[in-house]
């Protein structure tokens, strides 16, 4: 793992940080938005944690910096070939809600997605391509990026 702030948890932290920011500024929409907003970061953390039990159990990294050691298609990576993300992505729209700033989700998470795509994205799929290139370019054909 190499020294730096630049990770997916750092991104999401700041966004979320917007969002909080936005509900406490301009605080919006209905008032039963909160448990929409459970639902989505339930769900988001239950991909996640699938996803990185998933990871684990083929030895492979979850630095998205890292040298991947195995290609993971299985699970809910074969819904999703960024799954973990896809849960960074709901939470973060749980949040907004939860935060009053529904139509802030609207932006942050589409401007999340992006930068996730990116700055880690990119670069990922990249060293799947070389490290396992057959098998890659099978898998990329048939699942879809985010869902």
């Amino acid at each position: 793992m190499r020294l730096t702030l630049d990770y997916p948890p750092v991104w999401l932290a700041g966004s979320c940080a917007v969002a909080w920011g936005l509900g406490r500024l301009v605080p919006h929409g209905p008032g039963w938005q909160g448990l929409p907003g459970w639902i989505l970061i339930l769900s988001g953390l239950s991909v996640m944690i699938a996803a990185a039990g998933t990871m684990w159990r083929k030895r492979t990294t979850l630095d998205p910096h890292g040298q991947p050691a195995a290609l993971v298609t299985t699970g809910v990576f074969a819904l999703s070939r960024n799954p973990i993300y896809l849960g960074d992505a709901l939470i973060l729209a749980g949040l907004c809600l939860i935060f009053a700033a529904p139509v802030a989700a609207l932006i942050l998470v589409p401007v999340f997605m992006i930068v996730i795509s990116r700055r880690f994205i990119a670069a990922e799929e990249a060293r799947l391509a070389t490290a396992f290139p057959d098998m890659f370019a099978q898998y990329r054909a048939h699942t879809r990026r985010w869902i």
